[in-house]
């Protein structure tokens, strides 16, 4: 099955301003405003979409206070959506919408959509690096980083669940054609659809049933500069920090976490690992020297004074 990966996070909200400006602060650009909500958009289309949480079309929400109502996955073909209609139609009720999805239910409860992909193509600047011992990449006289370089989101990368039986909803990602990339034992899975290469699209964390809902999720930017620089200037506006900036180890991919309004955290990342099937999974108990690499300790700008006299 071709799914891409998630093309949109709707969220049903009480305090709609404070998640319309936080998603604008956030970098993301308003798209439309509809009967489900107002969308704010990444550069290649995917998007967070923002709903007062009494909108009737809305799915029900999960639980008190968990804020996700919907998940959609953008596929590549009509072939793809029949084949995740025929394969969910097994065991559930499955819906058809009027553009052509497909809706349900998995198996942890949580409200999903496939979709063709609203993905469009984009040009964003190349993260260019000079390193001894390869071949420099920007040319002579280009400087490598200005104040007002553009550090925006390109693409919706992944969402973080919390779940009560990590097993099982694993099994149900897996029926659609997910791959697990990397387990932490004490955890669970990394997960990527057949449509990205992507290390992960979907991470899934075993939790007790009172706290399944969102851990977090995240766009792609450019690059490990862009993540700090996006952090520093989201810092910058009031925004607190959760965890970050660093660098994971599964995955590879650079982060930085900010506390949200939409009852989970949200992440900043870039350069995150691409896998193709031969890929064999790794497995690791989830602990801070796994969960990093290396962790920086942020501090206001400084500039060191005095000196030999």
């Amino acid at each position: 099955m071709n799914i891409i990966g998630p093309d949109e996070l709707v969220f049903g909200v009480d305090d709609l301003e404070a998640c319309k400006q936080y998603l604008l602060d956030y970098g993301l650009k308003p798209s439309q405003a509809a009967a489900r909500g107002e969308r704010f958009e990444a550069l290649d289309g995917t998007a967070i979409r923002v709903c007062p949480a009494d909108n009737p079309d809305l799915p029900p929400p999960l639980r008190p206070g968990m804020l996700l109502r919907e998940t959609i996955y953008g596929v590549a073909d009509d072939g793809t959506l029949e084949s995740i209609a025929t394969e969910l139609g097994k065991d559930r009720a499955v819906q058809r919408g009027s553009d052509g999805s497909i809706s349900c239910v998995d198996d942890m409860g949580f409200a999903l959509r496939f979709k063709r992909t609203i993905r469009r193509p984009f040009t964003a600047p190349p993260d260019l690096t000079n390193a001894p011992g390869s071949l420099s990449q920007r040319p002579l006289n280009v400087v490598g980083i200005t104040p007002d370089m553009p550090a925006v989101p390109r693409t919706l990368s992944h969402v973080v669940l919390f779940v009560p039986d990590v097993a099982r909803a694993e099994a149900f990602y897996h029926r659609l054609g997910f791959r697990t990339t990397d387990r932490f034992i004490n955890a669970g899975p990394f997960m990527r659809p057949a449509g990205t290469q992507d290390h992960h699209t979907l991470f899934m964390i075993q939790t007790p049933p009172f706290m399944k809902g969102v851990e977090h999720f995240t766009f792609h930017v450019g690059s490990g500069t862009e993540v700090l620089l996006a952090g520093t200037r989201f810092e910058a506006k009031g925004y607190t920090t959760f965890w970050g900036p660093g660098r994971h180890l599964f995955g590879s991919n650079w982060f930085w976490y900010f506390n949200s309004p939409f009852g989970c955290h949200v992440e900043y990342d870039a350069d995150m690992d691409l896998h193709d099937d031969s890929w064999v999974a790794r497995e690791a108990p989830a602990n801070a020297d796994t969960s990093q690499l290396f962790l920086f300790t942020r501090r206001d700008k400084w500039f060191p004074s005095g000196g030999p006299q």
